[in-house]
């Protein structure tokens, strides 16, 4: 490794480890009541109407409870995995432009959220698996006699156990296929929106911009990475609660094909709406921690 990666880059990965995992809290908070309508939506193809009947029926079905199935899974690894990601992106703009100090165009902000996106995959896809199974498990979407899982760690297990690593890392290539545009856009468009309300309300500096203007921008960057992925989001549930694990290189196009001759362009885009009424406050809330804590942290050198 050159000597040009100083003690101040590690220093900046470090910061953004810490306040990615503040702002993966917040997202979990802000954001897990619409993604139980989300992957049920996705799964259970036309069984619902919209999200408030997925919701209510849920409710009627299991129970409240039954609305917050598979939430431990990303509970417990939304701070390592927003660690992982924030510090993958810092050092994907550190590469490009050699320098903390630089500002990065937009184009290498997409290049480093879509490598970002890539080494995400390696937590975010096992913790997505079990969150998507346990969610839909006693749905209409899980075959009768079909195995109910006591938990995550019981999950784990028992797909281990059941297939080896292929059941951990069970749709790993739909994780990396989504996150790959959705990083890219995720963070695009928030820098976009942020820089461009620091030259309206800040004289173009955009470490003068308050929580309110930083929030707004990281709606903005999650409401780009929902429309930027969603068909593939789509594709990686149907994939993450087949029977057994994919084999091939090809699955993700035979899942899409599936998909379109099953429901039609309309079944790429089944749980949008509240995918996008998630992403709100759980990008706004990650975005703005994000930024305030990189202050503090660069304030108390």
């Amino acid at each position: 490794m050159s000597e040009s990666l100083s003690v101040p880059a590690l220093s900046e990965e470090a910061a953004s480890k810490r306040s990615g995992a503040n702002g993966g809290w917040k997202d979990f908070v802000a954001g897990s009541l619409a993604g139980a309508a989300q992957v049920r939506m996705q799964i259970g193809g036309a069984a619902f109407s919209g999200p408030i009947d997925c919701l209510a029926r849920t409710v009627r079905n299991e129970g409240i409870r039954g609305l917050y199935k598979g939430m431990a899974s990303p509970l417990a690894g939304c701070a390592a995995v927003n660690s992982l990601l924030f510090w993958a992106y810092s050092y994907g703009k550190f590469v490009q432009t050699g320098s903390l100090d630089a500002a990065p165009t937009l184009g290498q902000i997409a290049v480093a959220g879509a490598g970002a996106g890539i080494v995400n995959s390696i937590l975010a896809s096992p913790v997505e698996l079990i969150k998507v199974r346990l969610q839909v498990q006693n749905s209409t979407s899980i075959a009768a006699g079909a195995m109910l899982y006591r938990g995550p760690v019981h999950m784990a297990r028992h797909l281990a156990r059941q297939f080896g690593i292929r059941g951990i890392m069970w749709g790993f290539w739909a994780t990396v296929a989504r996150e790959i545009p959705a990083y890219a856009a995720f963070y695009t468009g928030f820098e976009f929106t942020k820089r461009g309300l620091a030259r309206i309300l800040a004289g173009g500096d955009s470490n003068k911009l308050g929580a309110i203007p930083l929030m707004c921008s990281g709606s903005v960057g999650g409401i780009c990475y929902w429309t930027a992925c969603y068909p593939l989001d789509v594709i990686k549930s149907r994939v993450q609660n087949a029977t057994a694990p994919p084999r091939g290189a090809g699955y993700i196009a035979r899942v899409a094909k599936d998909i379109m001759k099953e429901q039609g362009i309309k079944g790429f885009f089944r749980g949008y709406t509240p995918s996008v009424v998630r992403s709100i406050p759980a990008a706004a809330v990650t975005f703005a921690t994000y930024e305030l804590v990189i202050r503090a942290l660069n304030d108390a050198k």
